[in-house]
Parts: C-alpha cells; sequence; structure tokens
C-alpha cells in the first residue's frame, strides 16, 4: 500500500491491500477500499466521496485516473475509470468495464461487466448506455467539482472541521 503523503483519508475510511492513493486525491467517511489479488489506483486529486466501495478480481485492476469524482455510494469493481471523469451516487460499475475520459456516468447506473464507452459521454441507465456526448461546459463542471474536492480535503487535512 502506497498513499500519498498529500492525500486525505478520512478517519472512518478502510483502505486495505494493493493500494496507491496519489498527491491531492481524498478518501472521505465510510469508504472501503480493498484489494487482496489486483491493484486499485487512485490518481491525482481524485474524490473517492462517502461510503463508496472500491474492490478487485484477481484478473481486474481498478483504476480510477486523476481528477475524477466518485459519488456517494458508488461501488467501482475491477473497472477502469479515466481522467476528469464523474461517476454519479450509487451508480455500480463492474469488472472489465472502461469509462472513457471527460465522460458522466449517472446516479444509480449499472454499468456491465466489459462494457466500453468511448470519451466524452453521459452514461446511464441499468444497464448503462452512452445517451450523448457532454457539453464543454458539462465537462469544465467535471474538473471544477474535483477541484472543489481538493479544497475541501485539505480543509480537513488541516483541522477545519474537527
Amino acid at each position: 500500500m502506497h498513499i500519498n503523503t498529500n492525500a486525505w483519508i478520512a478517519p472512518d475510511a478502510c483502505v486495505k491491500g494493493h493500494v496507491e492513493i496519489e498527491s491531492g486525491a481524498s478518501v472521505w467517511f465510510q469508504t472501503v477500499i480493498r484489494s487482496e489479488h489486483a491493484n486499485i489506483r487512485i490518481g491525482k486529486n481524485t474524490n473517492i466521496q462517502d461510503r463508496c466501495v472500491l474492490h478487485t478480481d484477481a484478473h481486474y485492476d481498478t483504476i480510477v485516473e486523476e481528477g475524477c469524482t466518485i459519488g456517494h455510494g458508488a461501488i467501482l469493481h475491477g473497472c477502469h475509470v479515466h481522467k476528469n471523469t464523474l461517476i454519479g451516487m450509487g451508480a455500480i460499475v463492474l469488472n472489465g468495464a472502461d469509462i472513457g475520459k471527460n465522460s458522466i456516468v449517472g446516479a444509480g447506473s449499472l454499468v456491465t461487466s466489459g462494457k466500453r464507452f468511448e470519451e466524452g459521454m453521459l452514461i446511464m441507465g441499468s444497464p448503462a448506455r452512452a445517451v450523448r456526448p457532454l457539453t464543454e461546459e458539462e465537462i469544465e463542471a467535471n474538473r471544477q467539482n474535483a477541484a472543489e474536492y481538493v479544497a475541501l480535503a485539505a480543509e480537513y487535512k488541516a483541522g477545519k472541521w474537527a
């Protein structure tokens, strides 16, 4: 396990196993990140919000690239989420799924095993499908959301909300 000293992990989050968390990343309250067999990598300035679960399977790493937002209660299992992507609250992304950069997976969506989506898409449903391309404004909102969580995590790390 390697957690960058500039990352912030909530005191009641559980991080175990083959996990790498990069600079500026944050892991929020009651989240579980656990990997016994494969690897989990959380990129720079990515936020994993409250009550998320990140896990792996023997043949599937879980990779969340830089600048991503993983919404409250989401489950990521053996998948790849490319940079500047938002995974909505309660969404589930399963083994071998690949979410292209600058995308949004809608709240409550189910991305089934092996499903791949191009970059810049709004992905919704159960099973999830690409609905339309994102606008430049939506892509920028993804960036802003991640930046806001970097700032909020810094406040928690400094003890402002103790």
